[in-house]
């Protein structure tokens, strides 16, 4: 059995591994050109917000945090994605498996972690709109982005060494698009207690309390937005929130569609479609629904251009 406790090799099978070559072809350009596009998207955000001093704020900091998440997400998932789908080599030793899942559940806490954060700085910025540049001062801002990025790696180590503590008594072959945790526990067939306990207080630190507070903020938001009487101030109180909720709602719709999609054959397509959507899509879907419902973000782009 201690043979068996941590394979050399995990088989990753993509959409397509079992048809024509060609499908492989059409589908390494399809997520080439995503990747492509999003870490430039995302490079154009980081660089408008750092160049502008008029975006040094809060909600631009935090903004640019979440493009550099959103940018680590795609380099961690896609270029490994498409090395399988060209070379048709889909064995991936176990501890570059690992390393795979480390840094994607960084990036997911971290991702979760800076939603609920720009969740609560839309509250500060219209429930106390006054005590704004008090409450979330410089200090603050480096200490809230401080427990982003500790937070995502403390949570990812503990993950990780669980997975460590799982036994598989066979070859080891997944069907999805990386080294996914979840995955691979469907594939264990034994110590997979530690690693569920994990993933309970990871569900429940990162995914349910994270929701639960956003929502809390948006309603005390929407509750603040009604009492104002001027019908333009309460247009542009809502515009400056719209674009977090869109991405929000994108984000935690399509994660928590995986994480509760059952584990079964029949679902291995739709895990995978959900799974390529919220971690190729969305950090693509989200510097564009920023830049374009942002008049500022939009203006220092124009400026930055010309």
């Amino acid at each position: 059995m201690e043979n068996a406790t941590f394979p050399l090799d995990v088989h990753i099978l993509p959409f397509f591994m079992k048809t024509d070559h060609k499908l492989f072809v059409f589908s390494a350009v399809y997520f080439f050109f995503i990747y492509l596009i999003g870490i430039l998207v995302n490079i154009v955000i980081i660089a408008v917000i750092c160049l502008d001093p008029h975006l040094h704020t809060p909600m631009y900091l935090f903004l640019c945090n979440l493009s550099v998440i959103d940018i680590s997400y795609t380099t961690v998932t896609i270029p490994k994605l498409l090395y399988i789908l060209l070379s048709g080599n889909n064995s991936v030793p176990f501890t570059q498996c690992l390393i795979q899942i480390y840094f994607i559940v960084v990036a997911d806490s971290a991702e979760t972690t800076i939603l609920f954060i720009m969740a609560y700085d839309r509250y500060v910025a219209i429930c106390h709109p006054l005590h704004y540049h008090h409450i979330l001062n410089k200090k603050v801002c480096i200490i809230l982005i401080m427990i982003i990025w500790i937070g995502g790696n403390v949570n990812s180590s503990l993950l990780t060494r669980s997975t460590l503590q799982i036994i598989f008594c066979s070859s080891v072959t997944i069907h999805q698009i990386f080294c996914d945790a979840k995955a691979l526990i469907n594939k264990a067939c034994g110590g997979t207690e530690m690693f569920y306990i994990v993933f309970f207080v990871d569900f429940l630190v990162f995914a349910v309390c994270p929701v639960m507070c956003n929502l809390i903020s948006y309603l005390k938001i929407i509750r603040a937005i009604q009492h104002i009487k001027s019908k333009d101030g309460r247009r542009k109180a809502f515009s400056t929130c719209s674009s977090h909720l869109t991405v929000m709602a994108i984000y935690y719709g399509s994660a928590l569609s995986v994480y509760m999609t059952l584990p079964s054959d029949r679902y291995d397509l739709l895990e995978q479609i959900l799974t390529m959507f919220y971690t190729t899509v969305v950090p693509l879907l989200n510097p564009l629904i920023y830049s374009l419902r942002n008049k500022e973000v939009k203006s220092s782009l124009q400026k930055l251009v010309s």
